[in-house]
């Protein structure tokens, strides 16, 4: 897992594509391309992608006059995580060996991409995050570097990976790992890729990058309520996905320690106690016992479920990624075509 592809007709070469999703980013795209590296040790070519998530200013025109080897227009907007896909699969048609993915509004800092992509080359790594100085990062405030590293390492518990910057963007992948992961996210994809890498075996490493000062405000969320309730309702649809025994055991177990607090409490009353009261009948409290009780059962024939369902969703992505390896490997890159 994590071997680079490497065309038939050049066993040794390596092809980077640097992937760049974009919406209306006319004006800060030049300066992404700029900073761009040219000349990587151990990557023979590099190309440039940038996908155009419906940009009304021109972005696609910009991309194109600049010589932007690859420029692939959505039509209309689709949102990062499609634009993220979408690209991923025109960068695998086109020979890539290794993608990075960066952003079009020059957050990140280009010359850190062969950073990147060490851990790839030398075979150590299959995904690779670059990760953001979030305590130190001068634009962010107190309560979005609270929510940042508090989802980081909520992320963590659910990947099993160690990553430290679960919502950077900044990002390397192999070819084998491009076509083993599938978004299914339309708000975005880096907790799900990283959730996917890890619960399936990837090696996921991450290295520290720089930032650059910001050019306008994130078109991901409108404000600080908006991006956790998305953020959180992400990380709690990929819990249930890819951890259901674990998250239905949970819920079965608080009721069923709420059934047996109730159920030790009314044999205390009734039974125990030197002094009961025989004129109260408890109705209640035996009713949210007995509803407790079995909703826990329910949470756990719903866990043993989830366990089934997720055993032939994991049988149906390995088919996907087979489909996959033989139509990508077993056809010529478009740009040979």
């Amino acid at each position: 897992m994590g071997a680079l592809h490497c065309n038939a007709h050049e066993q040794s070469s390596v092809k980077l594509i640097i992937q760049i999703p974009c919406l209306n980013e006319a004006e800060t795209l030049p300066q992404v391309l700029r900073d761009l590296p040219t000349r990587i040790e151990g990557v023979d070519v590099i190309e440039r992608l940038v996908v155009d998530d419906g940009s009304t200013d021109g972005t696609a025109e910009v991309a194109r006059s600049l010589g932007v080897e690859h420029v692939l227009r959505m039509g209309t907007t689709q949102g990062l995580a499609n634009a993220f896909r979408r690209g991923v699969d025109h960068a695998l048609r086109h020979g890539a060996d290794i993608v990075v993915n960066t952003d079009g509004d020059n957050q990140y800092c280009g010359a850190d991409i062969p950073k990147l992509l060490q851990p790839i080359l030398e075979r150590k790594a299959d995904l690779v995050v670059g990760c953001r100085p979030i305590v130190d990062h001068p634009e962010f405030g107190f309560a979005k570097k609270l929510l940042q590293l508090l989802g980081s390492r909520t992320l963590q518990m659910i990947s099993k990976t160690d990553v430290r910057d679960a919502a950077s963007g900044f990002r390397a992948f192999s070819r084998e790992t491009c076509k083993r992961l599938h978004v299914y996210s339309a708000f975005s994809y880096c907790m799900e890729t990283l959730v996917q890498a890890g619960n399936i075996g990837l090696r996921v490493a991450s290295v520290d990058i720089r930032v650059n000062p910001s050019t306008r405000p994130s078109r991901l969320f409108k404000s600080i309520p908006q991006y956790v309730r998305k953020s959180g309702g992400t990380m709690l649809a990929m819990f249930v996905l890819y951890r259901p025994g674990r998250f239905f055991m949970m819920i079965a177990t608080a009721f069923m320690m709420v059934a047996l607090f109730l159920s030790l409490r009314f044999l205390w009353l009734v039974y125990l106690t030197p002094y009961p009261d025989h004129t109260r009948t408890y109705l209640p409290s035996i009713i949210v016992m007995a509803v407790c009780a079995i909703s826990s059962f329910l949470m756990m024939a719903l866990s043993v479920l989830g366990e089934l369902m997720k055993t032939q969703r994991r049988l149906g992505e390995e088919k996907l990624y087979l489909l996959r390896k033989m139509y990508y490997e077993n056809r010529p890159p478009d740009h040979e075509r």
